[in-house]
C-alpha cells in the first residue's frame, strides 16, 4: 500500500508526457494527484480491478477521504484515527505551542536565577494555561474563561495599553543592556505573537473569519500578559532585577 502524491504520479508518468500510471490495489492517490492525472490526460491503470480499498475498512481515514491500513510517517493525527500531512495548519499550531512550551520553562529558569522567584511563579500559570490548547485543540473544548494572574481580559488589555497609569512605567523598546529576565519573557512574547497567527492559518475560513476566535482571543490576552510582566520588571515591581 502507498499514498501517492502529486510528486509521486508526476515521477511515474514522467511530468504527464508519458502513461499509463499503474495504481495497485489499496494504493491512495491524494486530491492534487487526481488533479494532475485529469489536467495532462495521463491513463490510470488498476490490475486489481479496485481503485480504492473500501473506505470503512480502513484503519485509518484521511482527512481527504480515503482510507490507509498503516499511518505513513509524512503524516500524523489531527483527531482520532483521522490522519493529516504533518504540514496542516492545526499541526502547525500544535507545533507551535510545543515550542512555547519549552521557551516558557527556559524563561522560568533565567527568572530563578536572575533572582525573581515570584515571576517564574507567575510563569507556572502561564505554562498550565498554555498546555491546555491542544486540548481545547483536539478535543473541540472552548478555552472558557480567560483570568490570567487575576486579571480578566479587559484588565490585560487595558494594563497593556497604558502601563503607566497601573505600573508607572511606559512603553520601552528592548535593548541588549536590558537584564536577562526581560529579555526572556519577551522572548517567550514573540513566540506568543507566533503561536497567534499559526491559530489563525489554522481555524481561517475562505472569507478570513475564524472557527476558534477563543483560541486567537486567548493568545492575545496572553501577550498583554507578557508584555505587563516585562513593564513591571523594568518598573522593580519584582525585585532586584
Amino acid at each position: 500500500m502507498a499514498l501517492l502524491t502529486e510528486e509521486r504520479v508526476r515521477q511515474m508518468s514522467d511530468n504527464g508526457t508519458r502513461g499509463p500510471v499503474v495504481v495497485a490495489r489499496g494504493d491512495v492517490l491524494t486530491p492534487s494527484a487526481r488533479s494532475f492525472l485529469r489536467e495532462h490526460r495521463v491513463e490510470v491503470v488498476y490490475p486489481q480491478g479496485k481503485e480504492e480499498a473500501a473506505p470503512g475498512a480502513a484503519r485509518y481515514q484521511t482527512a481527504f477521504g480515503v482510507g490507509l491500513e498503516e499511518k505513513p510517517e509524512h503524516m500524523t493525527h489531527l483527531r482520532g484515527n483521522i490522519l493529516v500531512f504533518k504540514d496542516h495548519p492545526r499541526i502547525a499550531f500544535r507545533g507551535m505551542i510545543d515550542l512555547l512550551e519549552g521557551e516558557i520553562a527556559l524563561c522560568q529558569q533565567v527568572c530563578v536565577r536572575e533572582g525573581v522567584p515570584g515571576l517564574a511563579e507567575e510563569l507556572e500559570e502561564v505554562l498550565d494555561f498554555v498546555r491546555r490548547f491542544i486540548r481545547f485543540d483536539v478535543l473541540s473544548e472552548p478555552v472558557g474563561e480567560v483570568r490570567l494572574c487575576g486579571m480578566t481580559p479587559e484588565e490585560l488589555r487595558e494594563r497593556s495599553h497604558y502601563p503607566e497609569k497601573y505600573y508607572g512605567q511606559g512603553h520601552f523598546l528592548i535593548h541588549y543592556t536590558d537584564s536577562p529576565a526581560i529579555l526572556a519573557v519577551n522572548k517567550v512574547r514573540t513566540v506568543v505573537r507566533q503561536t497567534e497567527l499559526a491559530a489563525y492559518r489554522a481555524f481561517r475560513d475562505e472569507n478570513g473569519g475564524v472557527a476558534r476566535g477563543d483560541i486567537i482571543l486567548g493568545l492575545n490576552r496572553l501577550s498583554s500578559l507578557l508584555w505587563i510582566m516585562m513593564i513591571k520588571l523594568k518598573a522593580g515591581k519584582y525585585g532586584h532585577t
